[in-house]
């Protein structure tokens, strides 16, 4: 007598192949002798150096161009925030383009189960006697009256290939579709970051021009306030020698005896004309004026030195200030050196400690029959 064959539960297949699936996934994880290590992981701290570098050139960067970088990240983000609603627009109508075109309820698998026509489209209890249905409680079939088994079994391998050809199908399809995505992703990745350096450069580009532009015009603006400063102490200096040789020529000065003669006779004088001084009051009167004007010419000369002393006290300035940030540099410098080397020690002490354990701790190793016995499972 043959054994009854019932018809397999495809949930309950489905089930066990993806628990099957999931041990072979955690057996490849725990059973992966490469992902234990011993010591410290150089590579996470070169990883770490090596981003603790990008950061501050990043921070410095960001320091020096904030204005344009803060401009460029709004264009960078309406870019993005466009490129990413099209995005989702277009993969939300493609997922319902998708549904409405190859995953209709009357294609799956289980409609079956759910069809409200069923019992419309449902056989009788026995259509024959090689009718699948008529299980041993039924009593409808009996053990040895199964005439149509090999056929039964050829359909059954038939529809199992099948069903393995179409998941094959439905695989290759998603990694191809994956793939495809991630290409667009990649292009459009790498066309915004032209497009966001081509922003960079031409902010660059104008930054620069105005800071030629700049120079250029402050260079100009002091070399013509050089000329008229010259051309004002040019002006004053002459006005300062005429209004003095003026004076000292003028009748009021010069005490001419013609104007304080009286018209009414010739030994009268014009008491508001004439001041009775001689020669030597005179001369005194034009020592004391010249001493004036090289008092002036000196104080201007003072003036001059001092407005000197402040240039060269302020370029003293900055150039110190220079100093101390190089001084600055150096010592950022041999701090970072000194944290390489502690660094490079502290690898050299851990490589000789692995190589330690491996020749001292770990020097007897087991033969591979040892091995065969463990890790048959992931349980």
């Amino acid at each position: 007598m043959r054994k009854v064959d019932h018809v397999p539960d495809l949930a309950e297949a489905a089930a066990l192949q993806r628990r099957r699936f999931r041990e072979l996934q955690r057996q490849s994880r725990v059973f992966d002798a490469r992902t234990r290590t011993i010591g410290v992981d150089l590579e996470g701290l070169d990883a770490q150096i090596k981003d603790k570098k990008i950061q501050e050139a990043t921070q410095r960067a960001w320091n020096e161009s904030i204005a344009a970088e803060m401009k460029q990240n709004d264009k960078i983000m309406c870019i993005l925030d466009q490129r990413q609603k099209k995005d989702t627009v277009n993969i939300e109508k493609a997922v319902n383009e998708f549904r409405q075109n190859y995953q209709q309820p009357e294609t799956r698998r289980e409609f079956d189960l759910s069809d409200p026509q069923s019992l419309k489209k449902g056989m009788p209890a026995r259509v024959a006697d090689s009718d699948p249905r008529c299980t041993v409680s039924g009593l409808q079939k009996f053990m040895g009256e199964d005439l149509n088994s090999d056929n039964r079994k050829r359909y059954q391998q038939e529809q199992t290939r099948e069903w393995l050809l179409e998941q094959q199908n439905d695989w290759t399809n998603a990694l191809a579709d994956r793939k495809y995505a991630d290409a667009l992703h990649d292009t459009h990745r790498l066309e915004l970051d032209q497009k966001a350096m081509d922003l960079q450069k031409t902010e660059e580009e104008t930054r620069r021009a105005v800071c030629v532009a700049t120079k250029e015009f402050n260079r100009t603006q002091a070399i013509e306030l050089e000329e008229k400063q010259k051309l004002e102490k040019q002006q004053e200096l002459e006005d300062n020698i005429a209004e003095m040789s003026n004076l000292l020529k003028g009748d009021l000065l010069s005490e001419n005896p013609q104007q304080a003669v009286s018209s009414f006779a010739s030994h009268r004088v014009v008491t508001d004309r004439w001041k009775g001084m001689s020669q030597d009051q005179l001369k005194d009167i034009r020592d004391v004026q010249m001493q004036q004007v090289l008092e002036k010419l000196r104080l201007e000369e003072e003036e001059q030195q001092r407005r000197a002393e402040w240039d060269r006290q302020r370029i003293q300035a900055a150039r110190a200030e220079l100093l101390f940030e190089r001084h600055q540099q150096r010592q950022n410098r041999e701090l970072r050196r000194a944290l390489d080397n502690l660094n490079a020690q502290l690898s050299q002490e851990q490589k000789r400690r692995r190589a330690a354990l491996d020749e001292d701790v770990y020097a007897n190793f087991p033969s591979g029959q040892y091995y065969t016995q463990f890790n048959t499972t992931s349980r």
